[in-house]
């Protein structure tokens, strides 16, 4: 490792007109002859995939570190050592919950708190585990936290049999009146993070501030210039790497903006019509966030619960959600193996960007748990037990490489007792947790 003589504080931000970019973890930043970083910063964050998943072709077979992957989490097999299968976990708040199937399950899965049953403005739940992280950490990131979305949702009305559409479209909860929406828009997520353009704006003024405003990096070049003047060769090499990845995004949500819209679905503006391009932009959003420390936590959804979304580019033309009401009919089962494959997919992509992101002494992925899987199983039955889950990373020491499997109905809060422990939040207990699930031994 090299070092020089000049200390960079971890919080050095590269400023321009209307912009500001956060610094990578870089040699510079850490006191001159020191070998470890003191405290290595730890991120978590959740991957929700809606409707269910086809168990049959998810959970292994072999517990412990010689299973098999299976079809859908065979993309996921490049990383054997990084990930950790998990099955027995269950979501025993959704059962204790009134309202539709998908409602109580994503409206339950990260609080472990049964949401009351309404479409109006009352709802209620709980607070959520991610946002416990968010609190512990808020003072020393610069967004608390980020809820990310892959479909655009609404958060009022009825979406689910009496059900408020904020139990199907969000995830987090900054306490129990307050569901966080998620932001579908790439440009606004990458506003949110380097710019000063409120994102809660209509898009039309967004859009015409936009126009008068220089690449991101433009406007801070010459503040690069002077910081980068004065950094050795490994630490020059990691801020190319890191800008490099910023413009890259910018020139793609540009592109997105310019491209015509394609009937007949209508998009928002920087929203790639490709939905596998549209969600690693979305991916690559939250590694450059990880990478600045501009956040350690993260929530995204590849879809909102109930979703409709049709796949033709992988031979789906049909609706999701129709498809996984199945009955038994090998054609539709099929249908949706095919929309888990895919999402396992992307996932693995995700995986690979955090592996080989260079985070201190280690990658972002050594420093992440990053949660993958779903609030429901079979689909079908709207179960909320044995719930399909995969966990990626290391963060805190978590070992990696095995199955592991709870005994029936263990509350999946046990898991979130585990990762916000792992992650520097010392807790032992949460919602309806019985223990911690232990991801060491």
């Amino acid at each position: 490792m090299f070092l020089t003589g000049k200390h960079i504080d971890r919080r050095t931000l590269l400023k321009g007109v209307g912009a500001a970019i956060a610094l990578p973890l870089l040699d510079a930043m850490r006191p001159a002859m020191a070998a470890k970083l003191a405290n290595q910063a730890r991120r978590v964050a959740v991957v929700y995939v809606p409707n269910g998943i086809v168990m049959k072709d998810w959970k292994p077979a072999e517990v412990g570190s010689e299973f098999a992957f299976t079809r859908i989490l065979k993309p996921l097999e490049p990383f054997r050592q990084d990930i950790t299968v998990l099955s027995g976990l269950a979501n025993n708040a959704a059962n204790k919950a009134k309202g539709g199937g998908h409602a109580k399950a994503s409206g339950s899965f990260l609080s472990g708190t049964p949401p009351k049953y309404t479409a109006g403005a009352d709802v209620h739940a709980g607070v959520t585990f991610d946002q416990l992280a968010a609190k512990h950490w808020g003072a020393e990131t610069r967004v608390p936290s980020l809820q990310i979305g892959c479909e655009d949702s609404r958060m009022v009305g009825n979406c689910d049999t009496g059900s408020s559409c904020a139990y199907t479209n969000s995830l987090s909860w900054k306490d129990p009146d307050t569901p966080l929406p998620v932001e579908v828009n790439p440009r606004s997520v990458f506003e949110r993070l380097f710019g000063t353009v409120d994102p809660s704006l209509p898009a039309a003024v967004r859009a015409r501030r936009a126009m008068y405003r220089k690449s991101i990096l433009d406007q801070t070049a010459e503040n690069t210039q002077r910081l980068t003047a004065d950094l050795g060769p490994a630490d020059r090499h990691k801020m190319d790497e890191y800008l490099t990845g910023i413009r890259e995004v910018e020139v793609r949500i540009t592109s997105s903006e310019k491209d015509p819209v394609t009937p007949p679905s209508e998009k928002p503006s920087g929203i790639p019509f490709d939905y596998a391009e549209y969600v690693k932009l979305m991916f690559n959003l939250q590694v450059i966030a990880f990478q600045s420390d501009l956040t350690r936590v993260s929530t995204m959804m590849l879809g909102r619960e109930g979703s409709v979304r049709t796949y033709p580019e992988i031979g789906v033309p049909d609706p999701h959600h129709p498809l996984t009401h199945h009955r038994g009919h090998p054609d539709f089962i099929e249908k949706v193996t095919k929309i888990n494959c895919f999402h396992a997919e992307l996932f693995a992509w995700f995986v690979e960007r955090l592996k080989s992101t260079p985070d201190g002494d280690g990658s972002l992925l050594d420093h992440s748990a990053i949660l993958y899987g779903g609030a429901l199983s079979d689909g079908n039955a709207h179960s909320n037990v044995d719930l399909p889950l995969v966990l990626a990373g290391h963060a805190g020491g978590i070992r990696g490489g095995r199955h592991i499997t709870s005994a029936p109905n263990t509350p999946v809060a046990n898991l979130f007792v585990h990762l916000m422990n792992s992650v520097g939040l010392q807790t032992e207990r949460f919602a309806d947790s019985t223990g911690q699930l232990d991801l060491h031994a």
